[in-house]
């Protein structure tokens, strides 16, 4: 390697970030040991896609007549169909449109489902997962991010949403919705207000945004999902997941005609998704973890770009 020659950019970023790289690495290995340790089997879904799921706001980016997932949510569910009752995957994603310090159009996702079990048992499993990773590659249950330590050995503290709404924001669900508000006010006012030393759950989201998760048989105004931040940060969605085949094709209809009013790209309809449901899938739970920003906040790192070697977007 020539001295004299001066060094481009993408490399001085790379060796910037190695560090990060390096440990980025390591926290991925551990998040796989756990998930082998409790009997799961790691599996692989296609990245180039004929039908993603429709998603208010979230493009898969276009790959000739395919394509980039957004998620691999509906691979996963027709495998959990077919009789896999405990599977991960860690794997690249793309959403159109999506770059700042908290997103990049290419970034990694975890996700696991499994039958017989619901969304608040997943984030249990999710508690153990993070701890058992930040203790093996850090030494220590404390991480210091943005000047403020989090203690990864804390109790969760868990907020419904609608305490949330009414303890950050002075206001409640259903009217930040008729307000068309509500994204606003949970990015703007409870986000920045959420405890920043340990991890917080917000659960119980109501059910007009149930996306694909079950609506809660005692209390029919939320649905069965979940969130966890870290750092003020969202770091991961879970779902008790919808199996009902009538309702997630009324869903999907009132998600097309959403993406349609948007001016947003049409996608075909997943039909071996719904072959799937019309077959039968037992009760189940699902989760997706963004892994740049889990390490992010473990590393502290000023955005998702000085954790990952994703240069293409």
């Amino acid at each position: 390697m020539s001295k004299e020659l001066k060094k481009p950019d993408d490399l001085k970023r790379l060796s910037a970030i190695k560090d990060n790289l390096i440990l980025r690495s390591h926290i991925i290995r551990e998040i796989r040991s756990c998930f082998y340790h409790d009997g799961f089997l790691e599996i692989e879904t296609p990245v180039a896609i004929k039908a993603p799921a429709p998603e208010d706001y979230i493009n898969a980016p276009q790959a000739g007549a395919h394509f980039l997932r957004s998620s691999p949510e509906l691979q996963m569910k027709r495998m959990v169909a077919a009789g896999y009752h405990k599977i991960f995957q860690i794997g690249q994603c793309f959403r159109e449109g999506e770059i700042g310090n908290r997103h990049n159009v290419e970034f990694t996702m975890l996700e696991w489902y499994e039958t017989k079990q619901n969304y608040l048992g997943l984030m249990e499993f999710l508690k153990k997962i993070i701890f058992k990773t930040v203790v093996r590659v850090k030494g220590t249950p404390l991480v210091n991010f943005r000047g403020q330590e989090i203690d990864f050995s804390l109790d969760w503290d868990v907020f419904t949403i609608r305490e949330a709404f009414k303890k950050f924001a002075d206001t409640d669900p259903e009217t930040a919705i008729a307000n068309d508000e509500f994204e606003i006010i949970l990015v703007e006012k409870i986000e920045p207000n959420l405890p920043k030393d340990r991890g917080v759950l917000l659960k119980d989201y109501p059910s007009s945004m149930a996306a694909l998760s079950k609506i809660n048989d005692k209390c029919p105004e939320t649905a069965e999902r979940c969130e966890l931040y870290l750092g003020g940060i969202e770091i991961s969605n879970a779902y008790s997941e919808l199996v009902d085949y009538n309702e997630q094709i009324i869903r999907f209809a009132k998600a097309h005609a959403t993406r349609k009013r948007q001016g947003l790209p049409e996608y075909q309809e997943d039909n071996d998704f719904f072959d799937a449901l019309k077959y039968g899938i037992d009760d189940f739970a699902g989760c997706a973890l963004g892994i740049d920003r889990l390490v992010m906040v473990i590393s502290d790192a000023p955005d998702i770009k000085s954790v990952n070697s994703f240069t293409e977007f």
